[in-house]
Formats: C-alpha cells, sequence, structure tokens
C-alpha cells in the first residue's frame, strides 16, 4: 500500500475537521468527489479516490463523534429510497458474484477493468472480471453515502451544510475547469500531476476543433462535463429560487461556458436538455409572493434570447459558420470517428448480453457500456433496473417539504442536479456508478428536515 501525496492531504483535512464538528467535516466530503481523477492510496495498480477515503471521516463523525449510530439508523431505516438503493446494491453485488460464474463462457463481454486474452475486437468470454469487486465496492461506497447524508439532511442545520458543501463542489470544480485551461506552458501543469495519478488514461493533451480540450479534475473531458452537468443542474436551480444568488448564479454561468469550452459531445448534447429542465423550473417558480426575479426574467427573457441568436446567425453568415462548424465538429461528425463506433460497439455488446441474459444481467462490473441505461440493463438487469427507477421515483422525483421554502428549494436544487447529472450519464456513462456526487445529491433530496412537513397529496 502506497500513500500519495494527495493522501496526506485528504488526512490531515479529515482529522481537522474531526476537530471542528460535524459541519466542516460535510462540507469538505461533499467537495472532495471533485477529485475523480486522483488516487488518495494505491494498492497495486487500484487506487482509493480522496472522496472514498474521506467516508470514513464522514462515518466516523456523524455515527459517533457528533452523532449516534442509532438516530442514522433510524432515519435510514425508515426511508423507502433507502430501501429500493440497498435492494440495488444488493442484488448488484449477487449477481456479481454469480451470473458470471453460472454462465461463463457463454457468451462474449467487452470487460470492465484489466482483463487478460482480450481479443482484436476487445472481446473475452463471460467469466469473473476485476470490476464485479470494484464496482461492487463503489456502489457499497454510494449506499453509505447515501444513508448519512440521509440522517444528516433531516436537520435543518445539517442540510444547510450538505448545501453549502454541494456548491463547494460546484467551485472546485470550475476552478479545476479554469485553471487546466489557463495551465499549458505554466507551473500549473506540473501541480495536475498530483491530481491525476489513479491509473486512468489522461486525456489532458487532446485537440478538438483546434482547441485543447478541458478535463480539470477528471479523466476526460466526458468525465469533466458530467460533473459540471450537475453543477448546472443544481447552481442554476438555486439562482432561480434565490437562494444564495450571487455565488449560485456565477458558478452556473460559469460551468456553461466550461462545458462549451471542454468540447465534450456528452456535455454539449446534454447542455440543452439541462437547460430547459431548468426552464421548466423557472416556469413553477416564478409568480406570486413568493416568486423570484431570476425566475421570472428566465421565463420571459429566455425565448426573447433565443430568438435573437436565431437572427442573428440568418443575418451573419461568418457567424453561422462558425457555430456550425463548430456543431458539426463536436455533434454532427461525431458518429463517424472512431471513438463514437468504438462507444457503439460497448453499448450493442451490452444490449445482447442483457438478451443472452434473458434480462437477469450478466453481473455488477461484469460489462463496460457507453450509456447508463444500458450499463443498467447488461449489469443488473430488469431486476436491477427497477430497483433504481423505484429508487429515483421515492427519493428523487417525488415532490417534498413545504414549496417555496428553503428546504424545499435546496431540494429541488439537489433533485435538478440528480436529473442533469443522469441526463450526462444517459449520453456517456460506461458504469451503473453515478459517482458519490450524486448520492449526496440524492441523499439530500430524499431528507426531510425536523419540522417541515411533507407536501399533502392532491387527494387529501
Amino acid at each position: 500500500m502506497g500513500v500519495e501525496p494527495i493522501g496526506v492531504v485528504t488526512l490531515l483535512i479529515g482529522v481537522i475537521c474531526l476537530l471542528r464538528g460535524s459541519g466542516p467535516t460535510v462540507i469538505a466530503f461533499s467537495i472532495f468527489p471533485v477529485l475523480g481523477g486522483a488516487a488518495a492510496l494505491m494498492f497495486g495498480s487500484t487506487g482509493i479516490q480522496p472522496g472514498h477515503l474521506f467516508l470514513g471521516f464522514l462515518l466516523l463523525s456523524t455515527m459517533w463523534l457528533h452523532g449516534s449510530p442509532d438516530a442514522v439508523l433510524d432515519r435510514t431505516f425508515r426511508s423507502p429510497p433507502f430501501i429500493w438503493l440497498a435492494l440495488l446494491v444488493v442484488y448488484g453485488v449477487l449477481a456479481g458474484y454469480f451470473a458470471p460464474r453460472l454462465l461463463q463462457g457463454t457468451m462474449s463481454i467487452i470487460p470492465l477493468g484489466t482483463q487478460t486474452g482480450v481479443g482484436s475486437d476487445g472481446t473475452v468470454p463471460l467469466g469473473p472480471v476485476s470490476g464485479n469487486f470494484t464496482q461492487a465496492v463503489y456502489l457499497f461506497a454510494d449506499l453509505v453515502t447515501f444513508s448519512l447524508i440521509l440522517s444528516i439532511a433531516s436537520t435543518a442545520l445539517g442540510l444547510r451544510h450538505v448545501a453549502i458543501g454541494l456548491m463547494g463542489f460546484g467551485a472546485a470544480n470550475v476552478f479545476f475547469g479554469v485553471a487546466d485551461l489557463v495551465s499549458p506552458g505554466t507551473p500549473i501543469d506540473d501541480l495536475f500531476a498530483y491530481i491525476r495519478n489513479a491509473s486512468y488514461t489522461f486525456h489532458a493533451d487532446e485537440m478538438v476543433a483546434g482547441m485543447r480540450r478541458i478535463i480539470g479534475s477528471w479523466p476526460e473531458a466526458s468525465a469533466f462535463a458530467g460533473a459540471s452537468m450537475a453543477v448546472i443542474g443544481y447552481c442554476g436551480t438555486l439562482w432561480i429560487c434565490g437562494r444564495h444568488s450571487r455565488v449560485s448564479g456565477l458558478l452556473f454561468v460559469l460551468s456553461c461556458i466550461l462545458i462549451v469550452r471542454s468540447t465534450s459531445s456528452g456535455g454539449i448534447a446534454g447542455l440543452p436538455v439541462c437547460l430547459a429542465i431548468l426552464y421548466a423550473t423557472s416556469v413553477f417558480r416564478f409568480g406570486g409572493a413568493t416568486g423570484t426575479r431570476a425566475s421570472l426574467a428566465v421565463v420571459v427573457a429566455l425565448p426573447v434570447a433565443a430568438l435573437l441568436v436565431v437572427f442573428l446567425l440568418i443575418l451573419n453568415r461568418e457567424i453561422y459558420q462558425l457555430v456550425y462548424n463548430f456543431i458539426d465538429i463536436t455533434l454532427l461528425s461525431k458518429p463517424t470517428s472512431l471513438s463514437a463506433i468504438e462507444r457503439g460497439s460497448w453499448n450493442a455488446s451490452g444490449i445482447s448480453n442483457f438478451l443472452d441474459s434473458y434480462g437477469f444481467g450478466v453481473g455488477l462490473g461484469t460489462v463496460r457500456t457507453s450509456s447508463f441505461a444500458v450499463a443498467l440493463l447488461s449489469n443488473v438487469g430488469v431486476p436491477g433496473t427497477m430497483f433504481f427507477l423505484l429508487f429515483l421515483l421515492t427519493g428523487i422525483l417525488l415532490p417534498r417539504g413545504i414549496p417555496r421554502t428553503y428546504e424545499a428549494d435546496v431540494g429541488l436544487a439537489a433533485r435538478n442536479g440528480c436529473l442533469c447529472l443522469i441526463v450526462g450519464a444517459l449520453i456517456s456513462g460506461s458504469t451503473v456508478d453515478l459517482g458519490l456526487i450524486f448520492f449526496i445529491m440524492a441523499g439530500l433530496r430524499s431528507a426531510i428536515p425536523q419540522g417541515v412537513r411533507l407536501r399533502a397529496p392532491l387527494l387529501a
């Protein structure tokens, strides 16, 4: 086992946060997932990310030092979303162990993780792979994260700490994106080596449309864009609702710009969907005594701005050509690129594995895909997919709290952050694991702060 420099920093911050109290610990934990390309500890070729290492400090703080196990377990086991997520984890772990062995050699797969004997087409006969263990660990960490954040955010003060921590994640993601943008030829480029030390393939110097792609603290542009889409959903909603407006509005705008500048096809394709989610939120949020100026401005100004942009493109041939060339390179011509053809073959193989396994899946972490939907079906089959959809419905989609209160607005922001992250994952997600940041937002959304009533049913 080796402790990396970023691991020493993580441990030091963890000890300091434990001494300072639960608030700093929660805030720091919410920020650490931004280091998606870093390894704090190395076990051979396997690394533990700083966010997963810091999860131990959050567990220690919430369960013992600044809380009690009874309170955490009580709030967790009374939560329907936790039950569905736990069922997904249990089924995924069992399928990940038994399916590759029971169906061994009956079909070809594109394996997740390193594997010997890979053919020229990237396939191997079905059997146990390293991804079965690592994805089980990641998904279990997601479950622990969700349960802890659910418990913490069930109090008004805890909810505020998580909300601030998620804005900190957005600020850190923007910071690393801007730093990556200006880093070539500067000492900043050398500093990135300390947070790009995981055993991934980093695409830091790729060029698209004559521009160097932005990856920030992530392994590739698509991962950076996916995290930025979560920031857009979360911070954009906070700005629309008039919560922490100056900071959330700035992070929203910068994240939109960085997604376009990253030249990630998935990010550029998903950005309009995220903006549509925010526009729909504005429609329901403006008006009345508690309506906000930002939501009114979005509802009124966005259609006008869109028309002005269309007229500008029609009237100015040069600008139209520049925009068209950029979209053509990043989106329209993408399906014919080698990477798109390769990713398409991953999805085709995943769908074939789903059908050949009679809908039960070939096991968590067994196959690599290029869409979260295909990853769910091929790895955990219909049962796992149903468990996730029920978790999504009960924990994220159903309304919570009193509308237009701080708690409800923060929960709404967390919901939109989750949805925007799923949009990116549906385009280019390769595994069932959506990452710690998704389950932090999901836990925040699912929490019901003390003293805050649920919205009454429509027929009550």
